[in-house]
């Protein structure tokens, strides 16, 4: 019996019919980018050149000898305009503006919806009819299929008239669209995937009703359970296939963007465990779609707490830690997915660990001592290591892992990055200097959290506190001296801030205070108020637990005739705006209100 595939089979040897376009691709829909590997360019990056490939611009055979290349064009004479002399070109010049004018624009309406609806059930019923007639013979319902492929293609205009996504989903176009993804073309499910993605993607200034409806019909319609089953019959070493994959994960991560719909997705463990296994496959150099599943993973693990616990269950730390340790010594290429792929996987680690079940495993895993490596060793995922340290050691449930660190020796790496010269810099530079220096001001912010948190976790009296206090006194205080620096530099930065703000406050009623009372924060947090806070957390912490640092704190203040109202101001505006109604802030609240006595 033949096989459709082998009826679609193109001369290229691949399995799958490639439908050739009926009118340009690039009016219908987004055309998709395959790098010289076949891979599907990201957005915004350049598709790649072999570069052993030169071309001299001549093809066809030889010239001959007589033959002069350099003779200029006629400019005035019949061969004006390539063939044509200038009036007659100027003549089909104006036919062709009468033409463009005379002809009538397709109007986009609730009208035309229904049309096409009724005439997308007409293909996708002849097709299934003509499919299920004449199973063994492909020639049958090759031209349905090929009026189906079109017919999917043209959705893609639904994209610029999102005011009619809810029409669409009425008319049970949506539920029939998504039904096509069981296609056993395979190639009418993948250009059905690249719709969907098209139809959901960030970029349609779609209102969010009618997102909702076009989504919601979607997810009535099993889209998520399609699109994992897809996944299982996609074979990436076909170019068509690999493409397919990118756009599951296209759609994927558009879904993703609601919380909710992130959740389904990561309860569908089929889902899960494909993004797991394809992040582990061994590629080099590593293909974009190793790298989107990476960032696809970290956007369910960010979205949800049920997604991070159940990634928990399945070992996902041990597996992201693994993959990490590639590049405990060595770095990824620069701006490669490679790069790209690295980035995301600290980002899933990052979540994970924020959970306490996360910091358990972590810790068995010995991630505190894979991270303390990094901290020595690698350029690229220093930086990185030491935000997962931040995040893994921080919370109510972080004590352990603050243990772990002292015991690990991780004491002398993380001061010994504190006591380096970094440039604390404003965010938002672009230029690479400016982006190395705002790396470093990054840095200080996660030592202060590791700080803060070793002051905070650690046990009274026991060995672990007294080494990390014992830090801070070596050398004459000098970490402390380099905390009051850092304490001026961040105060320096939020003061014209905090004294722009006051000029606007007294333009406003109350009312307008107040509701404009979340938009100064965040002026001054971006301003670096929260590692001000941080550093007098600690500097309070320090004064709680030892005369001397209490002694040296209040000199250096006085230096410039400061004193300790300054550290008890910052601890006092925490502390105003913290809740008791949740756990973890009460926890907070209460350690302030401790040390607010002593300052």
């Amino acid at each position: 019996m033949t096989s459709v595939d082998e009826l679609f089979k193109a001369g290229s040897g691949s399995s799958k019919r490639k439908f050739e376009p009926v009118q340009d691709p690039n009016e219908l829909y987004k055309a998709a980018k395959l790098d010289s590997n076949g891979d599907v360019k990201s957005k915004g990056k350049e598709p790649m050149v072999e570069d052993d490939v030169e071309d001299d611009g001549e093809a066809g055979p030889e010239l001959p000898p007589d033959f002069e290349e350099d003779v200029p064009d006629d400019e005035e004479g019949r061969f004006f305009g390539g063939g044509m002399d200038q009036k007659t070109a100027q003549a089909m010049e104006y036919i062709d503006q009468q033409e463009e004018e005379e002809a009538p624009q397709e109007k986009f309406d609730a009208a035309w919806v229904r049309r096409f609806a009724l005439n997308f059930e007409k293909k996708i019923s002849k097709n299934a009819e003509l499919r299920a007639k004449f199973e063994n013979d492909g020639k049958k319902y090759m031209s349905s299929e090929a009026d189906l492929h079109t017919e999917i293609q043209g959705l893609s205009i639904l994209s610029e008239h999102p005011e009619l996504y809810e029409e669409f989903a009425k008319m049970g176009c949506v539920g029939s669209l998504v039904s096509l993804l069981s296609h056993d073309n395979t190639d009418i499910a993948i250009e059905v995937i690249q719709v969907l993605g098209e139809l959901t993607d960030e970029d349609v200034d779609a209102p969010q009703e009618q997102w909702d409806a076009l989504v919601n019909a979607m997810i009535d319609a099993d889209v998520i359970e399609l699109l994992a089953s897809n996944l299982s019959r996609l074979d990436e070493k076909e170019d068509a296939d690999r493409a397919g994959v990118y756009y599951t994960l296209g759609v994927m991560e558009n879904l993703a963007s609601q919380s909710a719909l992130a959740e389904k997705l990561g309860q569908d463990t089929s889902i899960i465990s494909w993004i797991l296994s394809r992040i582990q496959q061994k590629e080099s150099p590593v293909s974009q779609n190793k790298q989107y599943s990476a960032e696809v993973l970290a956007i369910l693990l960010q979205s949800s707490a049920k997604n991070r616990e159940r990634l928990i269950g399945l070992d996902g730390i041990d597996i992201v830690l693994q993959l990490l340790s590639q590049y405990r010594r060595r770095d990824p290429e620069s701006d490669s997915d490679e790069e790209e792929y690295v980035e995301n996987l600290f980002d899933c680690l990052i979540c994970l660990v924020d959970e306490s079940g996360g910091k358990e495993k972590f810790i068995e895993a010995e991630g505190i001592e894979l991270a303390q490596i990094m901290l020595k060793e690698s350029k690229f995922s220093k930086p990185r290591a030491l935000k997962v340290l931040d995040h893994a050691l921080g919370g109510v449930s972080g004590g352990p892992a603050c243990e772990r660190l002292v015991e690990a020796a991780g004491l002398g790496s993380v001061f010994g990055l504190f006591m380096r010269k970094v440039r604390i810099i404003s965010k938002g530079t672009r230029t690479k200097t400016h982006k190395l220096k705002q790396q470093e001001g990054g840095n200080i912010e996660h030592i202060l959290g590791i700080f803060a948190s070793l002051l905070r976790l650690l046990p009274g009296g026991s060995a672990p506190r007294t080494r990390t206090l014992a830090k801070f006194m070596e050398k004459d205080y000098g970490k402390v001296e380099k905390l009051i620096k850092l304490r001026r530099e961040y105060a320096a930065r939020i003061s014209p801030v905090e004294q722009a703000i006051e000029k606007e406050r007294k333009g406003y009623s109350r009312e307008d205070q107040e509701y404009m009372a979340a938009e100064w924060l965040s002026r001054r947090l971006d301003a670096g108020l929260f590692s001000l806070q941080t550093i007098d957390v600690i500097l309070a912490w320090l004064i709680a637990e030892d005369a001397g640092a209490q002694k040296k704190i209040e000199a250096l203040f006085a230096d410039q005739d400061e004193n300790l109202s300054l550290v008890r101001g910052t601890l006092q505006e925490q502390l105003e705006g913290l809740s008791e109604e949740e756990p973890a802030q009460k926890d907070f609240k209460d350690m302030l209100s401790a040390l607010l006595q002593f300052v």
